[in-house]
């Protein structure tokens, strides 16, 4: 399992590609940091939503649309490449 940093009240980061996927369905990513060529983080506005639902990943508790998750993975590795 990949670390998710939780940065400040206000921000949340992760490196695990999944998650970013399945958080880029309801939220807006904020940024890519690639400041370490080894490994990238994925920015989000944190909020109480946004923890549960990343808690609610964890648990297995979280369903999302194949189709969604294959085409946001798509979006998602163009940015992270482009």
């Amino acid at each position: 399992m990949t670390k998710t940093i939780p940065q400040s009240h206000n921000e949340y980061r992760t490196s695990d590609f999944a998650l970013a996927v399945v958080l880029s369905l309801s939220y807006p990513i904020e940024a890519v940091d690639k400041e370490n060529p080894r490994r990238a983080y994925f920015v989000f506005r944190g909020d109480s939503e946004l923890n549960a639902k990343v808690e609610a990943f964890y648990r297995d508790d979280l369903r999302v649309s194949p189709a969604a998750f294959f085409n946001q993975m798509r979006v998602l590795k163009a940015r992270l490449y482009d």
